[in-house]
């Protein structure tokens, strides 16, 4: 480390988690700088000491991303009693990574992985308006009044939220494509079933600037530098 950085991107620089949710280990006196209780703002330079939990962290070598296929009936969380099989099952990567964003359950396709704690923050910020684009197979052919309805926004009530407006292509009688800047719950799921639909099956095919391309269910690959800079500079981060 070359120069002193605040403490809480120090800890996201470690891989530990977002600079938000860093603020938030500091003031839960989790994090001690050179066995001290820090304040949020206080900095930290090279020979410094951080533990989080009493373990000592250090700046990762390497960041890295990940494009994975998630098929369904994987659940996204890394510790869910509940679930037959989570990202950690299914993911054997030498470098510890977590998931920036999500996919439900019944829902397949591109879910990004990443060590890197100022990433996950910069993409999970659902006012920066990213966008992420599906495939959704529908159980009939919808109305074009209903496919204008949905693109316009509605009023969701299990979330007590509007939806923000999104892009919405028929490409065959029951299959449209869905371009989204939030992630609400369920939301595309939430959407149709308001106005009376199923989803018979739903595909994310794109986040920011990473397609799924190739990949087929369960596998994944390290992006290329060309495609990580293209991804950072996207959400803002170079």
């Amino acid at each position: 480390m070359n120069e002193d950085i605040r403490l809480n991107k120090y800890i996201a620089e470690c891989g530990i988690c977002s600079r938000r949710e860093a603020d938030k280990l500091i003031a839960d006196k989790r994090v001690t700088l050179n066995g001290e209780y820090p304040q949020p703002g206080d900095r930290v330079s090279a020979g410094d000491v951080v533990c989080v939990d009493d373990k000592e962290i250090k700046p990762l070598a390497k960041k890295v991303v990940l494009a994975y296929y998630k098929p369904p009936g994987v659940t996204v969380s890394e510790a869910d009693p509940h679930a037959e099989q989570t990202i950690k099952d299914v993911i054997d990567y030498p470098v510890r990574v977590t998931y920036a964003g999500r996919l439900d359950k019944d829902s397949e396709g591109l879910l990004l992985l990443t060590n890197d704690g100022d990433l996950i923050h910069a993409m999970m910020q659902g006012r920066a308006g990213h966008e992420k684009e599906y495939i959704v197979k529908l159980d009939r052919e919808p109305e074009a009044s209903v496919i204008e309805k949905l693109a316009k926004g509605v009023y969701l009530r299990e979330l007590k939220q509007r939806t923000k407006p999104c892009r919405i292509d028929k490409i065959k009688r029951n299959m449209v494509r869905m371009v989204l800047t939030e992630g609400l719950n369920r939301q595309i799921r939430r959407m149709w079933e308001s106005e009376g639909y199923r989803i018979r099956a739903l595909k994310r095919i794109r986040v920011v600037s990473v397609s799924l391309g190739d990949l087929r269910p369960g596998e994944y690959c390290e992006l290329t530098g060309a495609q990580t800079d293209e991804l950072y500079k996207a959400v803002g981060l170079k």
